[in-house]
């Protein structure tokens, strides 16, 4: 395993983080047993992940505190989340507190790595800032927790409005995003300001179902194809990204995803979620395979670095 500093954290986290929400919610979303799920998350201790990032709202929280049990405590990264509004109403600063006290239950542990504030939209930033933050803040000099942190709804803000004002604001010590091979835009929006500020960043959106099921990628090329965002030739194959497949090259799709990724400046840690272990092994494989090769990944900027949005699908319902 990899491991570089989360920023101006001081943490030392693997480049590699289990996401333990989405679809597969460490396998229980998927059919797996808890014992499944366990064993999932002692692999990925023994392969050098030290980054696990759940949420309240993920129902993984005790799995994960579990888990954690047979290593030292120092020894794990745990972030965690609070969401701050439900369907656009606020939720006041008290029960935010008390979702950070329930997790701390869930996660036995007396205190969290980074506590994020979960999918802040921008209309909900004031909110974030100005009323949830100082009193996080209160709570974090009570030990609660070390690093705050906020995560965009990638899905509801392609062009990342929320996370433009973040960076800025010198309250965010770790930010969560999406970034992949087709939307590009934290590259010139987000990560100059990220490094320049000294915020941790994690990575999500990285795959999902658009670079993971071939069909999903054809039927979004003919629709931009149609609109005349990429070139006709992309939709007239159904492997439009092969180009990325060759020997000095990515051996798969999902390979290059990764790597694509994994090597942006201003990356720190790239989360991915699993319910197989197999899957596990391979993605971890990816991530510390070297860059792509350079005139791939000017290809890439070529044809996509003006898009916006794209496989930024949110979860599908889970089990």
């Amino acid at each position: 395993m990899e491991y570089v500093t989360l920023g101006n954290t001081g943490l030392r986290v693997s480049v590699a983080g289990l996401g333990c929400g989405g679809n597969s919610r460490v396998g229980l979303g998927k059919g797996k047993t808890r014992a499944e799920a366990l064993t999932l998350v002692h692999r990925a201790l023994d392969l050098g992940v030290n980054v696990f990032d759940t949420a309240a709202a993920y129902g993984t929280e005790s799995l994960i505190g579990e888990a954690i049990k047979a290593v030292p405590r120092d020894r794990v990264v745990v972030a965690t989340k609070a969401l701050i509004h439900r369907h656009g109403t606020p939720i006041p600063p008290t029960q935010v507190v008390a979702s950070l006290d329930q997790s701390l239950r869930q996660l036995h542990t007396d205190y969290i790595d980074v506590f994020q504030l979960h999918v802040v939209p921008p209309a909900m930033y004031d909110h974030a800032l100005h009323e949830i933050a100082p009193v996080m803040l209160r709570e974090k000099e009570k030990g609660k927790f070390r690093h705050l942190g906020i995560t965009e709804t990638s899905p509801n803000d392609h062009e990342q409005h929320m996370l433009q004002r973040a960076v800025h604001d010198g309250m965010w010590e770790v930010v969560m995003l999406g970034f992949n091979l087709m939307h590009h835009n934290a590259r010139a929006k987000v990560f100059p300001h990220t490094m320049a500020h000294g915020i941790g960043t994690f990575l999500m959106f990285v795959v999902r179902n658009i670079f993971s099921q071939p069909g999903r990628l054809t039927a979004k090329m003919k629709e931009l194809a149609e609109a005349g965002q990429v070139p006709r030739w992309l939709a007239e194959t159904d492997t439009p990204l092969d180009f990325l497949l060759h020997a000095s090259g990515a051996s798969s799709l999902t390979d290059a995803a990764y790597r694509f990724v994994r090597h942006e400046p201003g990356v720190h840690v790239v989360l991915f979620g699993t319910s197989n272990p197999e899957h596990l092994e391979a993605n971890i494989a990816s991530l510390l395979k070297p860059p792509l090769p350079e005139a791939d990944r000017q290809k890439l900027s070529d044809l996509f670095g003006h898009l916006l949005g794209i496989g930024l699908e949110l979860p599908g319902p889970v089990t």
